[in-house]
């Protein structure tokens, strides 16, 4: 009788715990279901982002001038996922040399070791990073300094403007901050059943 009785609690406490594997197998499998679903409608919606006749500057997805090229390489343009100052200081370059201005000097802080040392959690936040422009120019070519950052699709921050100069020529020092948004990572976990 004493062993019906163990080996009868030993069938319950194993009957209750299969269950409870078979309920969080299942919630994971209706998960696993509903993931599936979110990326296939990602994935639609990503090609018919992409697959636009026209992108969103109005542009050709196919072209290679100003305001050409797929919506995709634009918005990654605009707000990339990585600390990257070299690449912001030759877009701003090309950005300033595109439009008849000539940097004298294009300053700011690598601070790349550190941005890649820092990885993004769940909900990752755009990063602030500073740099400092010199361009000399005509009063003429000041007027469009200022409508370059206002334009761009990159997000900048002018936080300070030091204009010096006499009627012909201007020397503009423009503080200021652009932003990059670290990748959302992936966190696959186990979870043990007791």
């Amino acid at each position: 009788m004493v062993f019906s009785l163990v080996a009868s609690k030993a069938l319950l406490d194993q009957r209750a715990y299969q269950s409870k594997v078979i309920s969080k197998k299942e919630a994971a499998l209706k998960t696993l279901e509903a993931n599936i679903v979110a990326a296939d409608k990602l994935t639609s919606s990503y090609k018919e982002f992409v697959g636009a006749t026209t992108n969103v500057l109005g542009g050709n997805p196919q072209g290679d001038a100003d305001r050409d090229g797929d919506n995709a390489r634009i918005i990654l343009d605009a707000l990339p996922s990585k600390y990257d100052f070299p690449a912001l200081t030759t877009s701003l370059d090309k950005l300033l040399r595109d439009n008849g201005l000539t940097p004298t000097a294009i300053n700011g802080t690598d601070d790349e070791i550190s941005q890649t040392a820092t990885q993004a959690d769940g909900a990752p936040q755009p990063v602030e990073i500073p740099f400092s422009v010199e361009v000399t120019a005509s009063n003429a070519q000041g007027k469009t300094l200022m409508g370059l950052f206002e334009r761009s699709i990159r997000p900048f921050k002018v936080q300070k403007i030091s204009i010096s100069g006499n009627d012909s020529q201007l020397e503009f020092v423009i503080n200021g901050s652009t932003y990059f948004q670290p990748e959302k990572t992936l966190n696959l976990k186990k979870e043990a059943v007791k």
